[in-house]
């Protein structure tokens, strides 16, 4: 059978299960890893590979094995200097080792936009040690945020009000380290109006953004988001320019195409970059119902070279996750009718993981409305009905 395009996913949770669905609608063969068996892409993908993806021999020799068109990383913890020569020697990295390399740590990322590129971001300060940490607060005051250079979805992340959490949020980012190395980034707290995700999308025709999507976080792992979030055409205006600026930057030796979850506190019409993702976002799960196009259909399109709307709409949406409460593997999903049957506009998405454990995302709920808030109550009520029990 002859395929569009061979692509080879570094990681497979379920942004990287959306995107694989998205992908073999446009013809791709995607060959899914992770470091674990039965990740929720693997289930609807071509192939799998199960190993670290720091592991540089075993990433290099699934990359000889399958000789794919596209590696297309959808998590941090990668040996990135293996991407960097698999790239120099033709092998096409989404979007870029360049943009893999400065994005698996968040101080790469931040020194780029606050020094390099000159973007407005909160004080901040690095620290490798509890020691290092005390005196990096003296440059950002209270209250701090605290959190792991590299983590998974906000994990290890801390926001502090006194000397007295410091070692608590010391021990907390620690132990929810990826990768190698122990360092956290201690920043000042913002005392924002609202933060978004603006995808930004890089393609053969330039970049497209999205709607601008409003989200909220709990333990530094977003609970929801609604778009279009209502943003002042000034504000909206400064993050798309200092979107663009940062995804030119990352665009390495590469063709640097695909889509970017780029995160900004905004405070009246004052816009703080904060991260930057070099694929689909966690919160940009609502463009499955916002959008004609989701956020994980614009990145195949992006990837593979085929045309991306100049400009996007969204219809008012919301999505709500649905969060385990315990470790468990033998466990059922309830209610999930009874959420389907509240409202033709709702929609629910199993993420097909194989283990629970205390907030772990576990599926969400997507919904339409009228306006934003009428399709944040209808997801968070879906949400709610969706039970995990476990036997």
């Amino acid at each position: 059978m002859s395929h569009t395009a061979t692509i080879l996913l570094l990681g497979s949770g379920e942004l990287g299960r959306e995107f694989t669905i998205s992908a073999k609608r446009l013809g791709a063969r995607v060959i899914a890893c992770d470091a674990y068996d039965d990740a929720p892409a693997m289930q609807v993908a071509d192939a799998r590979e199960v190993f670290s993806m720091l592991d540089r021999a075993a990433l290099r020799a699934a990359v000889e094995r399958h000789r794919p068109d596209h590696i297309v990383p959808e998590i941090e913890a990668i040996r990135t200097e293996v991407l960097a020569d698999l790239e120099s020697e033709g092998f096409n990295v989404i979007p870029s080792a360049r943009a893999a390399q400065l994005t698996m740590n968040r101080d790469a990322i931040r020194d780029l936009a606050a020094g390099e590129l000159g973007l407005a971001t909160s004080l901040y300060r690095y620290a490798e040690n509890f020691e290092q940490v005390c005196a990096a607060v003296r440059h950002t005051g209270f209250p701090c945020v605290i959190k792991p250079v590299m983590s998974s979805s906000g994990k290890g992340q801390s926001k502090v009000e006194s000397e007295a959490g410091l070692e608590e949020a010391w021990d907390y980012a620690c132990a929810n380290m990826r990768g190698d190395r122990a360092r956290v980034i201690v920043e000042q707290f913002i005392d924002f109006d609202y933060e978004i995700t603006l995808l930004t999308v890089r393609h053969r025709n330039g970049i497209t953004f999205c709607p601008p999507i409003g989200h909220r976080q709990e333990r530094g792992d977003y609970q929801e988001s609604w778009q279009p979030a209502a943003m002042s055409a000034d504000a909206l205006s400064a993050a798309q320019e200092m979107a663009a600026k940062v995804v030119e930057a990352l665009k390495g030796s590469g063709k640097g195409w695909g889509l970017f979850g780029v995160e900004f506190f905004v405070r009246a019409d004052e816009v703080i970059f904060s991260e930057l993702s070099p694929r689909p976002h966690d919160t940009g799960m609502v463009t499955s119902a916002g959008q004609d196009l989701s956020e994980f259909d614009l990145h195949a399109r992006a990837i593979l070279g085929l045309p991306v709307p100049d400009a996007i709409t969204a219809y008012p949406s919301a999505s709500a996750v649905i969060l385990a409460d315990r470790d468990s593997e033998n466990f059922v999903f309830e209610g999930v009718d009874a959420a389907l049957g509240i409202d033709p506009a709702i929609d629910v998405r199993i993420f097909g993981k194989p283990t629970t454990r205390p907030y772990r995302r576990m599926g969400v709920a997507l919904a339409r409305g009228d306006d934003t808030d009428q399709a944040r109550e209808l997801a968070a009520k879906a949400a709610a009905m969706v039970r995990i029990a476990y036997k």
